[in-house]
């Protein structure tokens, strides 16, 4: 399945690099993914689609007026500056173990990112 940033979609690249990403920063961290796999799945989608259109993985859970200036700023680019400083991760990415959200994986293929992907289309 190949896709185009064209259609509204991240590229397949970017999606394999962002998913591979939250895991290794999710192993590293001791953090976990939600309970529900499509919030992870929408955020690594965010992600990718992000570092399409402007060359960094800026939070998609936040509306921002410049985007450009939030990524040259850094503040906002995945892992932000309150998850890397608190473990407050905004998008329900990185969740600690005590949080009622998370769940018990540290991965997701990209088989179920494509299939919350085809279902939100």
């Amino acid at each position: 399945m190949s896709t185009s940033p064209a259609n509204n979609l991240s590229s397949d690249k970017n999606l394999d690099a962002m998913r591979h990403f939250s895991e290794t920063y999710a192993k590293r961290t001791g953090t976990y993914f939600c309970v529900d796999p499509s919030v992870t799945a929408v955020v690594i989608e965010g992600l990718a689609k992000h570092k399409d259109e402007l060359g960094s993985p800026l939070c998609p859970c936040r509306h921002y007026e410049d985007k450009q200036a939030e990524v040259k700023a850094a503040y906002w680019n995945c892992p932000c500056i309150p998850m890397r400083e608190r473990k407050d991760c905004h998008c329900m990415l990185f969740l600690t173990p005590d949080n009622d959200f998370a769940g018990d994986k540290q991965e997701i293929s990209l088989e179920e990112i494509y299939t919350v992907r085809e279902s939100m289309g």
